[in-house]
């Protein structure tokens, strides 16, 4: 197969708490589900303050609220309330919601910002779940991608805010089948982009004319002298993380398959001091690596040198068992960190 037509799957994504008045639009999320060994995915995290990560880890049976912003209620008209059915590890920012995760059947997702994200009006005959709340519903209630999807029409995302930054977000999701499905909203109606072959995705534009553009590029003839987008801009980390990903070379082991899509996570992340402030574009804060087969999941913060992981089944994720924290802003943590996690002295959400 030509290495043009492979490269439409790979999915760079951003996601963040937009600001205000000038959106971000740095992150990349790298599906690698077509080797012989593992489903695999990588993504950036790029901010332009502390998203105050923590690894964290959700037993089942905890009971949420889709219409509380920490602890501010903004629906007050028919919020979601669930109970969660799947124990999860993933990253909480700003104590808020959920940007990464990864649930105990094989669901993964992570939350990337887009601009032009529209959820449109409120429909209060709908159970409500804030968009910083969308990735922890769906981890907590579906196993796969296509329960992920069903659950769409019995809810109704809405726009939140927090600390003066909007939650534009899309949202993507793979399963250890190596299924994938893009999710954005456009003009208040999701638009849908589901099948393995959605593998990478980055920011605005929407991801019909991410693919549109990728489409007009030749790379089908791969040498070290074919001219390559090396900006930072959405499209641009789109069209190189689909390039690279296509070629990745079948991984003999979790450790190469990890450092597969790491290697292309790190490609097209943002530097330190990148003069792209001023366009919305930010310094990358963090990467993770998720193993969808064998249900691991790697962090590594962009100040730090080590790159740190834990091994979800070994947590008590029966319902009652304490939600377990670790904060990964410790220079002194290294490799499996399973038993570095702490109870949590409450649920942050």
């Amino acid at each position: 197969m030509a290495l043009k037509t492979i490269a439409f799957g790979f999915t760079a994504a951003v996601f963040g708490f937009a600001a205000a008045l000038q959106p971000a639009q740095s992150c990349t999320r790298i599906l690698w589900n077509n080797n012989k060994l593992a489903v695999v995915v990588g993504r950036t995290m790029d901010w332009p303050e502390s998203t105050e990560p923590i690894l964290t880890v959700f037993p089942r049976g905890l009971a949420h609220n889709g219409g509380y912003v920490g602890p501010d209620q903004i629906v007050k008209d028919n919020p979601a309330i669930w109970t969660s059915k799947y124990g999860s590890i993933g990253v909480t920012i700003y104590g808020i919601g959920t940007a990464d995760s990864l649930n105990e059947r094989g669901l993964a997702g992570h939350m990337l910002y887009l601009d032009v994200a529209d959820f449109g009006p409120r429909d209060p005959s709908k159970p409500a779940v804030h968009a910083g709340l969308w990735l922890q519903y769906v981890i907590d209630n579906a196993a796969n991608v296509d329960e992920a999807l069903g659950l769409l029409d019995k809810i109704q995302i809405v726009p939140a805010e927090a600390r003066g930054h909007k939650a534009n977000v899309h949202l993507a999701l793979e399963d250890a089948s190596g299924d994938s499905a893009i999710i954005e909203y456009i003009d208040g109606k999701p638009m849908i982009h589901h099948g393995r072959q959605y593998q990478v995705m980055t920011n605005d534009p929407t991801y019909d004319q991410q693919l549109a553009l990728l489409k007009k590029l030749d790379f089908s003839h791969p040498n070290s002298d074919l001219p390559l987008p090396g900006n930072v801009n959405p499209r641009a980390r789109f069209q190189r993380a689909s390039y690279y990903a296509a070629m990745l070379p079948e991984p003999k082991n979790e450790r190469q398959a990890i450092a597969g899509v790491l290697a292309i996570a790190r490609n097209v992340s943002v530097p330190f001091g990148a003069p792209y402030e001023n366009f919305g574009i930010y310094n990358t804060e963090y990467r993770t690596a998720i193993d969808l087969t064998d249900r691991r999941y790697f962090f590594e913060l962009s100040t730090a040198p080590n790159l740190i992981w834990a091994e979800l089944e070994k947590f008590d994720l029966s319902p009652g068992a304490p939600v377990m924290v670790l904060d990964p802003d410790n220079i002194d943590l290294s490799g499996d960190v399973t038993a570095d996690f702490k109870k949590a002295d409450k649920a942050p959400f």
